[in-house]
C-alpha cells in the first residue's frame, strides 16, 4: 500500500511538474521587455560588453567563490528598492546615509560592491563611458548565477543609473527581513507585480551564499523553532552558540556554493536557514511550488529566469533619465551627458590604471 501510495505521489509530481514546466517556458518568452531597454542595446557601442565581463568574473570566482552570491543579492537588493537604478552601490553623503548603510544591506559584502567598480573600470576602458552600473549589476548577477552552475540567459539591457539612494525607511519597507514568514513575503514582492511562483523561485537564490549567525539565531534561542530539523537545529549551535555570535554559515547545507534546487530539498526536509526560507514549505500556498523545484531542477530554472526577467525590469531609468557614472559608488559631479568627451574620457582611464 506504502510503494503504490509512493509510487502515484512520484508520478502525480512529475506530472504536474511537466505541466508548470510547459507553462512556465512559455512565460519566459512572455515577459515584457519595459519601453527603453533592449536585448541589443550595446550592439554598437560595446559589442564585447558581456564578454569582457564574463571572462573577469571567471577569474573572480576562481579566487573566491563566495562572491558570486554577494553580487547576486546587490542585485536583488538594488531592485527591490526604488528600482533597478545601481543606487544601492552608492556611498554615503552630506545629504544623509545610503541604502547600503540601512540594515538590511549591513551584511553586502564589500569585495562584491568592488566587483562592480573593477568590472566598471574594464568596460568602460573598453567602451567609454556608456555602460550603466545598473546594467553592469545586472549583468554581474546574470553570471553569477550562470558561473555556478545556474541557467545562462539573455536580458535586456539600457538602465540608467539613480541619481539618488533611497531613504532607510524606504529601504527598511521593501526588503522583508529573513524572519519574515511567507505572508509578509508574498504581500510585499505582490506590490512589485510578482506572483507566488516568482517568489518561490527567486528565494532559490539562497542555493549559493552564506548568512551571518543573527540572521536566525531567533529560531534557536531562547528556544528552538519546532519547524526546524533537530540534527540540523543542534549543528547550528555548534556555529553560533549563543544569540549574538558574529560567525557564518552556508544557506544550502547540501551544495553551497552551486546554483541548483538543493536549497528546496533543504526545506522539504525542514533544513531551512531563515523563516522566510522555511515558511515557503509551511505555507500551503507555496508548499507545491517548493516541491516542484526540489523534484525538478530544470522547472526550477525556467520560472527563476522568469522571476528574473521581471525583477530586473523593476521600476528602471531609461534613455535621459539619471545618469551613466563614472564611479559606481558615486554621482557625477556636476550635470553631464552620457557621452564624455575626449579630455574626460582620457581622465577617467588614467584614473582607472
Amino acid at each position: 500500500m506504502t510503494t503504490t501510495r509512493s509510487a502515484f505521489l512520484t508520478s502525480f509530481l512529475l506530472f504536474s511538474s511537466s505541466l508548470l514546466l510547459a507553462s512556465s517556458t512559455q512565460a519566459a518568452s512572455d515577459v515584457p521587455v519595459v519601453n527603453g531597454l533592449s536585448w541589443t542595446f550595446y550592439e554598437s557601442n560595446c559589442p564585447k560588453l558581456e564578454s569582457v565581463i564574463r571572462t573577469e568574473l571567471k577569474k573572480v570566482f576562481k579566487k573566491n567563490i563566495g562572491l558570486a552570491a554577494g553580487l547576486l543579492r546587490i542585485h536583488f537588493h538594488d531592485c527591490f528598492v526604488q528600482g533597478c537604478d545601481g543606487s544601492v552601490l552608492l556611498d554615503g553623503s552630506a545629504s544623509g546615509p545610503s541604502e547600503k548603510d540601512a540594515p538590511p544591506n549591513l551584511s553586502l559584502r564589500a569585495e562584491a560592491f568592488q566587483v562592480i567598480n573593477d568590472l566598471r573600470a574594464l568596460v568602460h576602458k573598453r567602451c567609454g563611458r556608456v555602460v550603466s552600473c545598473a546594467d553592469i549589476t545586472a549583468l554581474a548577477a546574470r553570471d553569477a548565477v550562470f558561473l555556478t552552475g545556474g541557467p545562462d540567459y539573455a536580458i535586456p539591457l539600457g538602465r540608467r543609473d539613480g541619481l539618488n539612494f533611497a531613504t532607510r525607511e524606504a529601504t527598511l519597507a521593501n526588503l522583508p527581513a529573513p524572519s519574515s514568514n511567507a505572508s509578509v513575503i508574498l504581500s510585499s514582492l505582490a506590490t512589485k507585480n510578482l506572483n507566488p511562483t516568482d517568489v518561490v523561485s527567486l528565494s532559490g537564490g539562497h542555493t549559493i551564499g552564506i548568512s551571518h549567525c543573527n540572521s536566525f539565531t531567533n529560531r534557536l534561542y531562547p528556544n528552538q523553532d519546532p519547524v526546524m530539523d533537530k540534527t540540523f537545529a543542534n549543528n547550528l549551535k555548534l556555529t553560533c552558540p549563543t544569540s549574538n555570535t558574529d560567525n557564518t554559515t552556508v544557506l544550502d547545507i547540501r551544495s553551497p556554493n552551486k546554483f541548483d534546487n538543493k536549497y528546496y530539498v533543504d526545506l522539504m526536509n525542514r533544513q531551512g536557514l531563515f523563516t522566510s526560507d522555511q515558511d515557503l514549505y509551511t505555507d500551503k500556498r507555496t508548499r507545491g511550488i517548493v516541491t516542484s523545484f526540489a523534484v525538478n531542477q530544470s522547472l526550477f530554472f525556467e520560472n527563476f529566469v522568469t522571476a528574473m526577467l521581471k525583477m530586473g525590469q523593476l521600476s528602471v531609468l531609461t534613455g535621459t533619465q539619471g545618469e551613466i557614472r563614472a564611479n559606481c559608488s558615486a554621482r557625477n559631479s556636476g550635470t553631464r551627458d552620457s557621452l564624455t568627451s575626449v579630455v574626460e574620457q582620457v581622465v577617467e582611464d588614467l584614473l582607472d590604471m
